[in-house]
Order: structure tokens, then C-alpha cells, then sequence
């Protein structure tokens, strides 16, 4: 629920999902920390001639950046997308929905330290299966969750004036019907292959009764072809309305753009 009161149907990450995610940012810090220790490390101490106190202070720092900076610039420069993250589909966001800041990257960072490296992971799955949206420690003190947006894009296919129908769909008047008809017709036509007979038919009927009163003449077909029908004779209508005010809208456009007569052009 958004601070304007708008409700969001936001689908957060599994627990299965999440911890595969996890599992690989472990992976990709720890093993940048190892980079710096094996590599970048033994050259400064070579070139620098640096002491142990110095090398220890250097390790120490380099762990931090591994375990702590890293994690908080990769979350805010990719607005909660770490490598993890990107590899199953998800986003850390607030819970209204909204982008992460500094504030929630650092605590989630923080306390990644406890839950995460120091138990290896151990003490992120206890809180995340306790937790509805599969949150650990991090994201409860932050306000924030793993949402995930790797979606399939459901294509709702269009159907044409059945074939029994085309004679009748050329002379046929379909008037305006109230919206709240034609959105149960498009409904039950959207839902009619997951009903069973008797009820698909009964709707049918019912809802073919109430569309007879805006459409003439009404032809002798089942009640669910009779439905199909004056929807598709509806969206082909508005669609070439739609596509006629377009087209005069495109007629205007150099009226509506252009300058009096005139008036000089001072752009």
C-alpha cells in the first residue's frame, strides 16, 4: 500500500530464489576480497615495502570493501539489482514499492555482515522462512523485500467476427452498451474455456440476454458465438473510429502547429 493509498500487486522473490541469488553475490564478494589478498595486496606490500601492522590494516580495510562497500555501491548504482539479483529476476525495493536508498543499502550491508558471512548464510534462512515474503534480517530492519519482475507477458488473443456470423455482422447495429455489460462479456469470453458446460452455457444465455437489448437485429445463434460476435463487430468499430479521429487529427496538426498569418518566427 502506497502513501497515496494505492494498492500494488507486487510478487515477491521465493526463498528458493532467494537464496540462489544470495549464493552468488557470496560468491562475487568473497571472491573479489580473495583478488584483493592474493594479487593486489602482495604488490603494494612489494613496491611499498609495508610492514605487517600495515598489511593487516590493509586486509582488514579490503574485507570491508568486499563485505560491506561493495554490496551498498552495487545496490545503489543499480537501483537493488546486484549480479545475484539480476541472474534470478529480482529487485530489492522499499516495501510500498518504491527504489531503495543509501539508508536501506547500508542496513541491509550492515547486517549482511551478521547474517550472511559470519553464519554462513545460516542465520538469513532461519529469518527468511519465518517471513511471509521470504525476508531476512536486512530487509526487516530496512523496510525493504526481494520483488521479482522476471514476468511472462501474457498475450490475450484477438479474435475476428465468427465465420457462422459474417453475413449478419454486415448489416448488424450494435449500440453503445454500458461498460459494465460489455466488460462481463469480455470477461466471460476470457474465462469461458475454464468452465464447465453448464455453467459456461447458463452465462452464456444470461449475458446474450442482456446484450440483445443494444444490439438489432439478433441473430439465431448460440448464446457464447452470439457474445463473440458482438464483441469483435464492437472492437472493429471502435477501432476504425479510433483510427478516423486519428486521421483528422493528422489533418489538423499543421493548422494546430503553425503560426498566425503573419506572425513572424522568433524560435
Amino acid at each position: 500500500m502506497t502513501g497515496e493509498a494505492v494498492a500494488l500487486d507486487l510478487r515477491p522473490a521465493s526463498f528458493v530464489l532467494r537464496a540462489a541469488g544470495a549464493l552468488i553475490d557470496f560468491v562475487v564478494y568473497v571472491g573479489f576480497y580473495v583478488l584483493l589478498m592474493l594479487f593486489v595486496l602482495p604488490v603494494l606490500a612489494d613496491s611499498l615495502t609495508l610492514d605487517d601492522a600495515i598489511l593487516t590494516a590493509l586486509g582488514v580495510a579490503g574485507l570491508v570493501i568486499a563485505i560491506v562497500v561493495a554490496p551498498i555501491t552495487v545496490e545503489l548504482l543499480s537501483h537493488g539489482r546486484s549480479l545475484g539479483k539480476l541472474a534470478i529476476g529480482a529487485r530489492i525495493v522499499r516495501d510500498d514499492g518504491g527504489a531503495i536508498g543509501f539508508r536501506h543499502a547500508f542496513i541491509r550491508a550492515l547486517t549482511g555482515v551478521i547474517e550472511i558471512y559470519t553464519t554462513f548464510g545460516g542465520f538469513a534462512v532461519v529469518v527468511s522462512l519465518l517471513n511471509a515474503r521470504s525476508k531476512r534480517l536486512g530487509d526487516l530492519l530496512a523496510g525493504t523485500y526481494s520483488r521479482y519482475e522476471r514476468l511472462s507477458k501474457e498475450v490475450v488473443p484477438v479474435y475476428g467476427v465468427p465465420e457462422p456470423l459474417a453475413q449478419w455482422a454486415l448489416t448488424a447495429d450494435v449500440a453503445r452498451m454500458p461498460d459494465r455489460v460489455a466488460r462481463r462479456i469480455a470477461s466471460f469470453l476470457r474465462q469461458a474455456p475454464g468452465l464447465s458446460a453448464t455453467t459456461r452455457d447458463r452465462l452464456g444465455r444470461e449475458l446474450a440476454d442482456e446484450a440483445a437489448l443494444w444490439v438489432s437485429p439478433v441473430p439465431a445463434a448460440p448464446a457464447e458465438l452470439f457474445l463473440a460476435g458482438v464483441a469483435a463487430l464492437r472492437r472493429q468499430r471502435e477501432a476504425a473510429a479510433l483510427s478516423l479521429d486519428q486521421a483528422r487529427l493528422d489533418q489538423l496538426e499543421p493548422a494546430l502547429r503553425g503560426l498566425p498569418h503573419g506572425f513572424p518566427d522568433r524560435g
